[in-house]
């Protein structure tokens, strides 16, 4: 087996980690600062973490646009990425000046959300309209502070194209969800033909 400490470095031509937990879904973060300037930015590093009340949460790289508008407004609203709306999310990633619009950038339509002040993606097909929860700077086994800040938002509104609803189920491979691979430009979608599926032992 090839085997590293991460400390030490990996040796390859491209950090494997990332390559090794994914797929992974895409945290496309909408957000407004203080003076209602839109942001939109899509991070790697995201996922759900908790039913009821339903938790969602990106970790950051760095203290961005999108953790200050969070901590600011206390609000987000998270977007889902799907293959059609790859290439405009990929141009939210420009690192862009504070202030500027990355909705107007990639030519997306905000939408007024409902319970936030944050705007949606109107292209999107799904939408989770956040309230921050928690921010937490990420540490070290021995304590030493990173700068890497988690952010958790308590989901209190969804929003679902009837589209991708079937008989009250929803489609995850209609929905085309664009999930981050392995290497600096790989990404995945998801099909129909490569579900299978599993009872868990206790519903047998």
């Amino acid at each position: 087996m090839y085997s590293y400490q991460p400390s030490e470095g990996h040796g390859l031509p491209h950090d494997p980690l990332n390559a090794i937990i994914g797929p992974r879904p895409i945290g496309w973060i909408a957000s407004a600062d203080s003076q209602g300037r839109n942001n939109l930015a899509p991070y790697s590093f995201f996922n759900c973490f908790n039913y009821r009340p339903p938790i969602i949460g990106f970790a950051s790289s760095g203290w961005k646009d999108s953790v200050r508008n969070i901590i600011e407004s206390k609000e987000f609203v998270w977007n889902l990425a799907t293959r059609p709306l790859a290439e405009q999310m990929n141009e939210t990633s420009a690192s862009l000046p504070h202030g500027e619009d990355e909705f107007s950038r990639a030519g997306l339509t905000p939408l007024a959300s409902q319970f936030v002040a944050a705007s949606r993606v109107a292209e999107s097909p799904v939408h989770f309209e956040c309230r921050l929860s928690q921010c937490i700077q990420l540490t070290t086994a021995n304590g030493t502070a990173l700068e890497t800040w988690l952010v958790l938002g308590e989901v209190v509104a969804i929003h679902i194209d009837e589209t991708l609803l079937e008989g009250g189920i929803y489609q995850t491979a209609k929905a085309q969800p664009v999930l981050r691979a392995g290497g600096p430009t790989a990404y995945y979608t998801i099909s129909e033909e490569q579900r299978f599926d599993l009872v868990r032992p206790d519903a047998r």
